[in-house]
């Protein structure tokens, strides 16, 4: 198990683009739809695809045989379960083996390089560790599921951008003041770390315009659980209406530049709201979730475009001049530490102890 970083140490202004972590790949439903998808992930150009009796590939698109692209792109395609090399038909098992070729035995010794993959409720993760090492921790247990919540949700956005400066919103309770504008947004309990996870528990109140057919005042508690830079899952409670849905924040590094911001989403089933919903009055209550959810995500991608502007043009700062009012950013930032490799293999933090303004 990992344990909280306490040592600081003197650091250019620069975040290594790539931490370890579980980073999210794709939604099982996407890979079963497309068959094979490939994509630039952790700066690496992967491929992933599901066989017959569930299970699910994340590997590296070159074919370990003489280096063709296995993606679908260059002709990579699934036949059988199997992933098929366009270039001499080297047949590859989820497990990354090769088990088949058109013209002799299959060699044992030729494998796909194999990304350790996790998924949960359908979404898939895949482990990218500091020089190839094998996970450290694990991603928490699916929280409960059931037909009392409405089918995921999903919105992709990608700027330039760092997962440690995405993750950080989860403790920047001022910044939703000034930016977001929630009102009365106050902490509840003290931020706890330990390990790979982060708790951070809070409470807002807001008024938002649905659709342009009225106003709901949502009165909130939040609780975000993070488990390194690229999972971020938020339960909430919308205490006026008695709603309870979860969100998840995943940030992706794609290239060193860019990230992939996927918002996640699902709404539990409103049986008996505390009070009237705009517009969902007359809705069955088998509906009334999933339309809750289509309005929470466009709410909640909202947010994340006015985070976006910023995100995207700001420069990381390792020593920043920090008030009080920003409350637990230094702490975050020494729990981010543990998620590099200069403080892994012994050598200097990437962090400085940031100064406090009286």
């Amino acid at each position: 198990m990992l344990t909280e970083p306490t040592e600081q140490h003197p650091v250019p202004d620069v975040l290594d683009p790539f931490p370890e972590g579980w980073y999210f790949v794709a939604s099982r439903e996407s890979i079963l739809r497309e068959k094979l998808i490939e994509k630039t992930w952790m700066g690496e150009k992967i491929v992933a695809w599901c066989d017959g009796a569930g299970g699910v590939c994340v590997a590296e698109a070159v074919c370990p045989h003489l280096g063709a692209d296995l993606g679908p792109a260059g002709g990579g395609r699934v036949r059988n379960s199997r992933l098929v090399c366009p270039f001499h038909g080297f047949e590859f098992a989820v497990s990354g083996q090769c088990v088949a070729t058109p013209f002799s035995p299959a060699p044992r010794s030729t494998s796909l390089r194999v990304f350790e993959t996790r998924e949960m409720l359908g979404m898939v993760f895949a482990w990218w560790g500091i020089n190839g090492r094998p996970p450290q921790w694990r991603l928490p247990e699916d929280p409960p599921a059931g037909p009392d919540w409405s089918e995921m949700g999903y919105k992709t956005l990608r700027f330039p951008g760092h997962p440690q400066e995405t993750t950080e919103n989860a403790v920047d309770l001022a910044h939703l003041r000034y930016v977001h504008g929630y009102g009365n947004v106050s902490r509840v309990g003290p931020l706890s770390v330990e390990g790979p996870c982060l708790t951070s528990s809070f409470e807002f109140k807001r008024t938002r315009t649905i659709a342009g057919i009225g106003e709901l005042v949502f009165d909130v508690s939040a609780a975000t659980y993070v488990f390194g830079l690229g999972y971020s899952q938020v339960d909430i409670h919308e205490r006026t209406i008695g709603m309870d849905s979860r969100l998840w924040v995943l940030a992706t590094p794609v290239d060193g530049t860019h990230i992939d911001l996927v918002l996640a989403g699902q709404v539990r089933e409103i049986r008996k709201p505390k009070r009237p919903i705009v517009g969902l009055r007359f809705v069955p209550t088998s509906l009334r979730a999933g339309i809750m959810n289509s309005i929470m995500m466009a709410i909640q991608k909202q947010d994340v475009l006015q985070d976006v502007v910023i995100w995207g043009r700001k420069r990381f700062r390792a020593r920043p001049r920090l008030c009080r009012s920003d409350g637990e950013i230094g702490r975050y930032r020494r729990y981010c530490q543990q998620f590099y490799p200069d403080h892994r293999d012994g050598g200097q933090d990437r962090f400085e102890p940031p100064s406090v303004e009286s």
